[in-house]
C-alpha cells in the first residue's frame, strides 16, 4: 500500500514541502531511504521502529520503501521521524488517511514514542501555510512558536499514540492558540536604565541620535569610563519590535534553536554581544549546514562588538557587506543562502593598548608607533561605515561622587520613536524605513540643504578631508538631527553638530 504524507525541508529562512512517501510491500523484512537522506535522516528507521513498537503497535513485517521527494532536495536532521512513523502505520491499517490532506507533520521521535520539539519550526510552518497547507502537526515543545501563524491549526501532540488517536478520531485536540498581543505586554520591562549613568552627555546624546535614525557608532575611550555600560543600556530607548519585525527574527532564532521555549516569540530587539575570538563563520553566518551569524541573529537590533580591534582583521571585513546591504548571503557548494541582517552596529574600543593616550589622569605608555599599529587593525573603509565617531572620557572625580542624573530611558525612547514615525512617514513605499538607509538618489530629495548649510559642509569637506562616504553619513546624521527636532529642513546647527561626530576619525 501507498501512502503520502507532507513534511517540511528549511532553505535559510523558508520551508520547502516534502512530500513523504511509504510503500509497504511483500518481501523479506526491511527498510531503505531514498531521496538524498543524511545521517540524521538515515538513523530515524531505528528510532521510528523502536517508537511504533514501544506505544504498542505493530510494526508490520514487510518491506517499507521511505521516499523523500522531490529527490534533489537534501533532507537534513530528525524532524522526518513523525511523518515516516505515521506514513507505516497508514500503510499497515493501523490509522486512517481521512486527517492527512492538507496536513503537514514535524517531529523528532524517541525512542519510547515521545515527540520532540525541533529547530526552525516558525520558518517551517511560515512558508508551508503560504503554499496552503492549513494544518500542522507538531510536539507540544514547538506549539507555541507554531502558533503564531495565526492562520495556521496548530495540533500539539505529545507522543505518537496520541498522534494515532487523534488521526483515527479517537482523541479530540484543541488547536493551540497564542496570544501575541499580551506577549508584547507582558515583555516590555528592562533592569537597567539611561538615568543610571553619570556625566557623558555627549555620548548618550551621540546615542540618542545612533537610535533616532539607526545609525552605527564607534565608542573609543580609556578602561571604566562608561562604554559597555552605554552599549548596554541601547536596547532601553529603541522603539518597541512590531509584529512583522518579532516573527522575522523569530525566525532566525529560531532556526539556531535559540527561541524562548517559554512563549516562542522574540519581543525585545536583539542586543548580541560576541567575544572578540568569535569566527568570521560565527561573525557572518555558515558552517556545513548554513545557520545565521550573529549579524543575523542582531537583525532589527545591536551587534556590540567590544574590544574593537580585538577581533581578527577577516572577522571585521566581512562586516562591510551586512553593513552596506542590510543582507548576508552564504555559498556553498550545495546552496546560497541569503540572511536579513538589518542591525545598528555599535562598537567599542580603547584609545591606544593602554588605554591611556589622550587621558589628562593617566599618562600613555605606549610608543606613537604601537598606537598607530593598533588604530590600523581597523580598515578605513570599516570607518568609514560607522556613522558616529566620539571619545567617551573618563568620569572627574567629582562627577563619580554625584548623584545620577538627566533624562529617563523611556523619556529618550518618546522623542526617538517620534524620530521613526517621522521617517516612515517620510520614506513609506519605500524599501527602507531609517535614516541611515538612505541612497544617494532618495538623499538628493530628503536631505535638502539651504545655502548656509552648504557652505558649512564644503568647508567641512575641505578642512577635515571628508571622504565621499563620510560626506554622504554626515548629511543622514544631520537630518537625524533635524527629525529629533521635529524640523522638516536641515539648518546649519544640525549640520554642525552632525560634523563633530566625526572629529574621532579626524583627530585619528
Amino acid at each position: 500500500m501507498l501512502v503520502k504524507l507532507q513534511s517540511a525541508a528549511l532553505n535559510g529562512i523558508e520551508g520547502n514541502i516534502i512530500r513523504v512517501e511509504i510503500d509497504a510491500s511483500k518481501g523479506l523484512p526491511g527498510q531503505s531511504i531514498v531521496g538524498l537522506p543524511d545521517a540524521a535522516v538515515r538513523e530515524s528507521r531505528d528510532r521510528v521502529r523502536c517508537a511504533i513498537t514501544n506505544s504498542n503497535f505493530e510494526f508490520p513485517p514487510l518491506y517499507i520503501t521511505i521516499n523523500l521527494a522531490p529527490g534533489d532536495i537534501r533532507k537534513e536532521g530528525s524532524l522526518y521521524d513523525l511523518p515516516i512513523a505515521v506514513g507505516i502505520l497508514c500503510a499497515s491499517g493501523q490509522i486512517s488517511s481521512e486527517k492527512l490532506i492538507d496536513t503537514f507533520f514535524l517531529g523528532e521521535l524517541s525512542l519510547n514514542g515521545d515527540v520532540k520539539g525541533i529547530s526552525g519550526i516558525l520558518p517551517i510552518c511560515h512558508s508551508l501555510y503560504k503554499k496552503g497547507l492549513k494544518k500542522a502537526i507538531v510536539s507540544k515543545e514547538n506549539a507555541d512558536e507554531a502558533a503564531l501563524i495565526k492562520e495556521l491549526e496548530v495540533i500539539p501532540i505529545s507522543n505518537l499514540r496520541e498522534t494515532v488517536e487523534f488521526l483515527n478520531n479517537e482523541k479530540d485536540i484543541i488547536p493551540h492558540k497564542v496570544d501575541i498581543d499580551s506577549l508584547f505586554l507582558n515583555n516590555q520591562e528592562f533592569d537597567m536604565d539611561f538615568s543610571e549613568i553619570k556625566g557623558q552627555s555627549h555620548a548618550k546624546r551621540a546615542l540618542e541620535i545612533a537610535a533616532a535614525g539607526s545609525h552605527n557608532i564607534l565608542m573609543v575611550g580609556p578602561p571604566g569610563s562608561g562604554k559597555t555600560m552605554l552599549a548596554k543600556r541601547i536596547p532601553t530607548i529603541l522603539p518597541p519590535l512590531s509584529v512583522d519585525e518579532a516573527l522575522q527574527v523569530t525566525k532566525l532564532y529560531s532556526i539556531t534553536g535559540l527561541t524562548n521555549k517559554r512563549n516562542g516569540l522574540i519581543t525585545r530587539r536583539p542586543f548580541r554581544s560576541p567575544h572578540h575570538t568569535t569566527s568570521n563563520i560565527g561573525i557572518i553566518g555558515g558552517g556545513r549546514i548554513p545557520r545565521p551569524g550573529e549579524v543575523s541573529l542582531s537583525h532589527f537590533g545591536v551587534l556590540f562588538l567590544d574590544e574593537l580591534p580585538e577581533f581578527g582583521r577577516d572577522v571585521l571585513e566581512v562586516l562591510r557587506e551586512p553593513l552596506e546591504d542590510n543582507k548576508v548571503t552564504v555559498s556553498r557548494a550545495l546552496a546560497s543562502i541569503t540572511y536579513p541582517s538589518n542591525f545598528m552596529l555599535v562598537a567599542a574600543m580603547n584609545p591606544c593598548p593602554c588605554g591611556n593616550y589622550m587621558d589628562p589622569l593617566k599618562a600613555c605608555s605606549c610608543h606613537p608607533n604601537k598606537v598607530q599599529k593598533y588604530w590600523s587593525r581597523i580598515s578605513g573603509p570599516l570607518l568609514d561605515r560607522i556613522d558616529i565617531h566620539i571619545e567617551v572620557p573618563r568620569l572627574k572625580k567629582e562627577e563619580l561622587v554625584s548623584l545620577p542624573q538627566g533624562k529617563t530611558s523611556a523619556e529618550i525612547r518618546e522623542s526617538i520613536c517620534n524620530a521613526r514615525k517621522t521617517q516612515e512617514k517620510r520614506f513609506k513605499g519605500l524599501p527602507f524605513h531609517s535614516n541611515s538607509s538612505l541612497t544617494p538618489k532618495h538623499m538628493r530629495v530628503f536631505c535638502q540643504l539651504n545655502p548656509e548649510a552648504g557652505d558649512l559642509l564644503k568647508s567641512a569637506i575641505v578642512h577635515y578631508k571628508l571622504s565621499g562616504r563620510t560626506y554622504d553619513r554626515v548629511i543622514k546624521l544631520a537630518r537625524t538631527i533635524a527629525d529629533l527636532e521635529g524640523m522638516e529642513n536641515i539648518e546649519t546647527k544640525h549640520i554642525a553638530e552632525a560634523v563633530q561626530f566625526r572629529a574621532l576619525n579626524i583627530e585619528k
